[in-house]
């Protein structure tokens, strides 16, 4: 809403205000709390509660902010935006400093002073004694233990000091979403939360695994003590299959894909230690397979065929030698990166993992000699998805830029910072574009293996040794896909790529030259054996 204050000041009473409340400020932006300069800022003169809100209309709700701040805040409150505008620093913070990662309940619990001491406590006659000496709180709490009648897991309700709490990465490995926003907004009004956190106790720690991002909300709301719900010695791993099948079979929570893969990943390894310790098998004996374990849980053999298969993803995805990871976007949000998680796993793990297959050999069949098949699946692929990384990514794809309204700024004439190599990179992401390059990235691995005589399974085709021969035209391949001038053509800004096309389409376009409508768009179809000659 527009204020009929500020318009009625000339210009030289609107420079005082300005003035007089960054005094007030101590020359501090309202939102940000970086320092304002007159001469390198421009700024904004705002209200602190709106007057959609019942602000009033007064010289004392008015805040001085960069005026970068005012157009980018995140509500219409100016204290709800300076709040976010912190949780902003710190994602941004822990990007930078680590790799692009995700900040999490850790990360904001470490910014507030949280995560500090382990948790001092005594089990008497059903009930739990504490204290916090550490925050010089030395009196003795005592609280009820209660005992689920169907699960028969103790859990007590407790008041924590944030110094006390710290982020259970192995249940919860999930980074904070835009849901925080909501919560914040939602607590900032005085309404409760109907849902506790959840914790348990860990290496003499309490570590919260559910209710993430309302332990974050409040902890940004300034609150020093969290009301949780801790579970005693629980059973760890039932707690992480019931938290994935929140937000997988019961839709309770939004895990997103790659959240999914790596609860699944510890499900498989805990799996596997009940296995052998149900076999009186050591650490180290893998003499059994996929299959029999899939077996032997006969009550969850579906889950433990995705154990299985999501593990292998995970593996492949999160390998630290995997330089792709860093182009793909785990969050589902980001503009900065070319590749969602959902796109790289209907195109690449897709076409090259077979999620069905399930192995009779050991699981640490052939690990002495390096020749274990998953293992050697692991490697080969991580090696693929690097040679695309080099050629196409890194160096030549700008994060700065990103991908939002790439074609549109071309159409726009507003395209002067868009190098080719980044267009390249752009377009040749696509979902439906991958997927169908792809396919002729499998033919050339085909191919390969039928001239050289080598017996090889479709379904398992990256657990056979690739060649030296092989890995050579694998990247000739992506370098001559690369080399297509349809890629930089920004003619086709408004044609070709201005929409989203289905699979079909480029499908077709690589297997004619042509679109569907008959528009020639590439001078020859692509034939995976000219694609690799240099």
């Amino acid at each position: 809403m527009v204020s009929k204050y500020l318009e009625a000041l000339t210009n030289d009473e609107y420079k005082d205000l300005t003035a007089k409340l960054l005094k007030i400020q101590s020359n501090i932006c309202y939102i940000c709390q970086e320092s304002i300069d007159l001469v390198l800022h421009d700024t904004n003169i705002d209200h602190i509660i709106p007057l959609a809100n019942k602000g009033k209309d007064i010289e004392e709700n008015f805040a001085v902010t960069h005026a970068s701040c005012n157009k980018s805040k995140q509500d219409s409150d100016l204290r709800i935006s300076r709040i976010l505008a912190k949780l902003r620093k710190i994602q941004k913070d822990v990007s930078e400093k680590d790799n692009g990662r995700s900040a999490s309940l850790e990360d904001v619990l470490k910014f507030y002073g949280g995560s500090s001491y382990e948790f001092k406590y005594k089990i008497e006659d059903n009930k739990l004694s504490y204290s916090f000496p550490d925050i010089n709180d030395n009196k003795i709490y005592y609280s009820e233990i209660f005992e689920d009648n169907l699960s028969n897991e103790k859990t007590v309700f407790l008041h924590i000091p944030i110094e006390y709490l710290f982020h259970d990465r192995l249940i919860n490995p999930r980074g904070i979403n835009n849901s925080v926003s909501l919560l914040v907004k939602e607590f900032y009004k005085g309404n409760p939360q109907l849902h506790i956190s959840l914790a348990r106790i860990k290496d003499g720690k309490i570590v919260i695994f559910d209710g993430q991002h309302k332990a974050v909300a409040q902890i940004l709301l300034n609150s020093k003590k969290l009301l949780l719900r801790l579970f005693l010695s629980p059973d760890v791993d039932r707690l992480t299959e019931t938290n994935t099948n929140a937000g997988s079979i019961l839709r309770q929570i939004a895990f997103d894909k790659s959240i999914m893969r790596q609860l699944n990943n510890t499900l498989y390894y805990e799996r596997i230690k009940r296995y052998q310790s149900e076999h009186s098998f050591g650490d180290d004996n893998f003499d059994f397979s996929e299959q029999q374990l899939v077996d032997y849980f006969k009550g969850e053999r579906i889950n433990i065929r995705k154990y299985i298969i999501d593990s292998l993803k995970h593996s492949i995805t999160y390998s630290a030698d995997n330089k792709l990871k860093d182009y793909i976007d785990f969050e589902g949000k980001a503009k900065g990166l070319p590749l969602s998680y959902s796109a790289f796993e209907k195109t690449f793990l897709s076409i090259f993992l077979d999620s069905k297959l399930i192995l009779t050999t050991n699981i640490g069949y052939k690990t002495d000699e390096g020749n274990n098949p998953r293992e050697l699946e692991i490697y080969q692929l991580v090696k693929l998805l690097n040679i695309i990384a080099e050629v196409i990514y890194i160096g030549k794809f700008n994060p700065d830029i990103g991908v939002s309204r790439i074609e549109q700024k071309i159409i726009d004439k507003k395209d002067a910072d868009i190098t080719d190599d980044h267009l390249i990179a752009y377009r040749i992401s696509k979902e439906e574009i991958i997927y169908n390059w792809l396919l002729f990235l499998q033919k050339v691995v085909e191919s390969y293996f039928s001239t050289t005589g080598k017996i090889f399974d479709k379904n398992k085709l990256f657990q056979t040794p690739f060649d030296d021969q092989l890995w050579h035209n694998l990247e000739i391949f992506v370098k001559n896909l690369v080399k297509l001038p349809l890629w930089k053509d920004r003619g086709m800004a408004s044609t070709i790529f201005s929409g989203k096309n289905n699979y079909d389409f480029w499908k077709h376009v690589f297997k004619t030259g042509k679109t569907t409508d008959g528009v020639s768009v590439l001078i020859n179809p692509l034939n995976y054996v000219e694609m690799i000659r240099e």
